[in-house]
């Protein structure tokens, strides 16, 4: 099942994956559920926000690329179990409807856990941008990684 273990990372490593398009229903849905200010919710509104134009939450922006993450590391057989938390998230740009996401990612630095022998702790930058090639968001995450237990 597992192809990819804490050892086989190196930091500096990158890549880049994933491909998602953004829908003005699932802006709206997503904003209803989760973060129901009115740039999110009404086309109307939103032309008179910062903003023009209606756009997704920060949040769903998060959800997004957390969906093309988890199918890549699917994908991959990369061997995570979870994450302790993410140090840093920053919107840049906001996502409006008809904008298709993508991710690249930069393992920045990794150790091996002192309190759980078989797994090693990855932490790398994300960032996401749009078609156009504008940075939307960047975060930095931790995450926990089997060890190949060879």
């Amino acid at each position: 099942m597992f192809k990819v273990f804490y050892e086989d990372l190196e930091v500096g490593s990158k890549e880049a994956f994933g491909s998602y398009t953004a829908t003005k229903e699932e802006i709206i849905d997503f904003a209803g559920k989760y973060d129901p200010q009115p740039f999110h919710l009404d086309e109307e509104m939103a032309k008179q926000s910062v903003f023009g134009s209606l756009c997704a939450s920060g949040w769903h922006t998060c959800s997004m690329t957390m969906s093309m993450l988890v199918d890549y590391m699917k994908d991959k057989g990369f061997a995570g179990m979870g994450s302790p938390g993410v140090d840093n998230i920053r919107w840049k740009t906001p996502v409006f409807p008809g904008d298709i996401l993508s991710v690249k990612s930069e393992i920045i630095e990794k150790r091996e856990s002192q309190s759980r022998p078989n797994l090693g702790l990855v932490k790398s930058k994300y960032s996401v941008f749009n078609q156009k090639d504008e940075l939307l968001m960047e975060m930095v995450t931790n995450v926990m990684v089997l060890k190949r237990g060879d």
